[in-house]
C-alpha cells in the first residue's frame, strides 16, 4: 500500500480490524489518546480493542482528514444522520469520554 510515497506494510491480521462503537478520547499537553472500544448490549463493561497516542499536530491532521473524507462520503451515499438521544438510551456514545 502507497500512501503520500511511503511504502505503508499492513498485515493479514492488522488488516482485519477491531469493531469499535465508543471512543474514549483524553489529552495532555503532549498527546492526545483515542481508545477505541466495544460496548454491547445489556454490558456494563466496554473493552477497548486498541489505543491510539498521538502528536497534537497529528490530532488536528486526523480531524482534518476525518472532516474531508465525510464530505466525500455524504457527498456519495447521502447525509449521515445523528439521531437525537431518547431518554431511554442510557449507553455511552461514540466520542464521549
Amino acid at each position: 500500500m502507497k500512501q503520500f510515497g511511503i511504502d505503508v506494510e499492513l498485515d493479514d491480521q492488522t488488516a482485519q480490524g477491531h469493531y469499535s462503537n465508543l471512543a474514549i478520547i483524553s489529552h495532555s499537553t503532549s498527546e492526545f489518546i483515542i481508545d477505541f472500544a466495544t460496548v454491547l448490549p445489556g454490558v456494563q463493561k466496554a473493552r477497548v480493542k486498541s489505543r491510539i497516542i498521538l502528536t497534537p499536530e497529528h490530532a488536528k491532521r486526523l480531524l482534518r482528514s476525518l472532516q474531508e473524507n465525510i464530505v466525500r462520503y455524504e457527498s456519495n451515499v447521502g447525509k449521515i444522520e445523528i439521531p437525537s438521544p431518547q431518554p431511554s438510551d442510557a449507553g455511552p456514545k461514540m466520542g464521549e469520554a
